[in-house]
C-alpha cells in the first residue's frame, strides 16, 4: 500500500511517500498553506497523483505529551481529510524536526537553505519511523 507522510506546520506541509513493507521514504517537496479548504483540496490532488491510500500525519505534542495549539490545528486538518474519506494515522512527531535538521546538516548549504527542505525532510523522517515500527511489529 502506498503511504504519504505529512509534516504539518503553520506555513508549509512537508510531503513524503513510501510503500508499506519497505523501509524507504521519498520526499515530495511541500505545500504552502493557504487555508483549510484549499489545503485539503491540494492534499487530495497529491494523494491521487501519488496513488496514496493512507496518510501518516505528525502530531506535535508537547514534551509532557499534552496537546499544543499546533496539535489542535493539525487535528482540524486531519478531521477534514477524514471527512473526505482519507485514512489517516497520527504519529507523535516531537523529535522529527531535530532529526531532520541533523540529516540536513550534511547536505550542501544551498540545499539546507532551500525553503521547505526541512519540512520535506521531517516528513521523510516521520514516514521512515512509521515504516520501521510497522516492520518491527511484523504488520
Amino acid at each position: 500500500m502506498r503511504l504519504a507522510a505529512l509534516d504539518v506546520g503553520r506555513a508549509r506541509i512537508g510531503l513524503a511517500v513510501g510503500e508499506e513493507g519497505l523501509p524507504f521514504a521519498f520526499g515530495r517537496g511541500y505545500l504552502v498553506r493557504r487555508g483549510l479548504e484549499e489545503d485539503v483540496r491540494a492534499l487530495l490532488g497529491f494523494f491521487a497523483r501519488e496513488g496514496v491510500k493512507k496518510a501518516v500525519v505528525g502530531l506535535p505534542l508537547r514534551t509532557d505529551l499534552k496537546e499544543s495549539q499546533e496539535a489542535r490545528e493539525v487535528l482540524r486538518l486531519v478531521e477534514a481529510l477524514r471527512a473526505q474519506g482519507v485514512e489517516v494515522e497520527l504519529m507523535d512527531e516531537r523529535y522529527t524536526t531535530k532529526l531532520a535538521q541533523r540529516r540536513l546538516s550534511e547536505a550542501p548549504r544551498r540545499v539546507r537553505q532551500e525553503k521547505g527542505k526541512l519540512d520535506e525532510m521531517a516528513a521523510i523522517v516521520l514516514l521512515e519511523d512509521y515504516l520501521a515500527r510497522r516492520a518491527e511489529l511484523g504488520s
